[in-house]
C-alpha cells in the first residue's frame, strides 16, 4: 500500500504533467512564411579539358602499336610546342583488342588483326590555344576527338555568389508576402540551397564573319558558363504594432 507521502508525490507529478500539457496546448502556433529564391551568375570559362584519342587497326599488333605510338609522340610534341604545362598532359595506357570475324563454312572465328587505342588527356588553361591544339592534333593523326569540356577555375566562388544572390531573392520574396499579409518579416528559421553548373561541352562553331579565309583554329568560341542556385527559406512573421 502506498504511503501518504507517496500519494502526495504522485499527485504533484501528475499535476505538473497536466500543467505542462496545458501550457503546450496554449502555446500559439508560430506564424511563418516559406519562399524560394533563384539566381544565376555568368562567367567566361578559363579551363578546357580535352580528350584526344588514337585508334589503329592492323593485321599485326606490332604494326598497330607502332602507328599509335608514333601519333601519340606527335601529339606530345605538339603540346610542348604550344607550351602546355607537361603536368596538364596525361597519356593513358595502351588498350589492345583482337578483332575477329565468324567463318560460317568452318564454324570458327578467324583473326583479322588487332585494334590498338590510346588517349591523351589535356587540361588547357589558355583557351586561346584550344583551336590550334584540336586542329593540329587531327593533322598529327588523332582520329577520335571529344567535345572539349569547359570549366572555370573560380567555380567555387561563382557558386557561392549565385547562392548569395538566391538568398537575397528569397528574402525579397518573403518581404513582399509579409507586406501583403499586413505583417513584418522576422528571423529566418530554416534555409536550404542547391544548384551548380557542370562542366559544359563546347562545339566547333562556324564563324559568321565575312572573312572566309579564317583559319580553322579560329572557329572555336567558348561563350559563357551559367552558375545557378536555388534556395528554400522559412521566415517568422511578426504581427501587431
Amino acid at each position: 500500500m502506498m504511503s501518504r507521502q507517496g500519494i502526495w508525490l504522485a499527485g504533484v507529478v501528475i499535476a505538473s504533467c497536466l500543467y505542462a500539457v496545458g501550457a503546450m496546448a496554449e502555446e500559439p502556433r508560430p506564424r511563418t512564411v516559406t519562399v524560394s529564391g533563384m539566381a544565376e551568375v555568368s562567367a567566361e570559362p578559363d579551363i578546357a579539358r580535352v580528350t584526344l584519342g588514337v585508334e589503329s587497326r592492323k593485321p599485326t599488333m606490332e604494326a598497330a602499336r607502332a602507328e599509335v605510338a608514333a601519333t601519340v609522340d606527335r601529339v606530345l610534341a605538339l603540346a610542348r610546342e604550344l607550351k602546355i604545362d607537361p603536368k596538364q598532359v596525361n597519356a593513358t595506357r595502351v588498350q589492345v583488342q583482337p578483332e575477329y570475324r565468324w567463318n560460317e563454312n568452318d564454324r570458327e572465328r578467324v583473326l583479322l588483326g588487332y585494334v590498338v587505342s590510346r588517349q591523351v588527356e589535356v587540361e588547357l588553361k589558355d583557351l586561346d590555344k584550344l583551336g590550334a591544339l584540336l586542329e593540329r592534333a587531327v593533322d598529327a593523326g588523332v582520329n577520335q576527338v571529344g567535345d572539349p569540356m569547359l570549366d572555370s577555375s573560380r567555380r567555387k566562388d561563382l557558386e557561392r555568389e549565385a547562392m548569395t544572390k538566391a538568398v537575397e531573392d528569397a528574402r525579397l520574396n518573403a518581404e513582399a508576402l509579409a507586406r501583403a499579409a499586413g505583417a513584418k518579416l522576422g528571423a529566418v528559421r530554416s534555409l536550404s540551397a542547391s544548384g551548380s553548373a557542370p562542366p559544359m561541352p563546347m562545339y566547333r562553331q562556324a564563324m559568321l564573319a565575312a572573312d572566309a579565309k579564317m583559319a580553322p583554329e579560329a572557329t572555336y568560341q567558348a561563350g559563357d558558363m551559367k552558375f545557378s542556385a536555388n534556395v528554400n527559406a522559412e521566415y517568422d512573421l511578426v504581427t501587431g504594432p
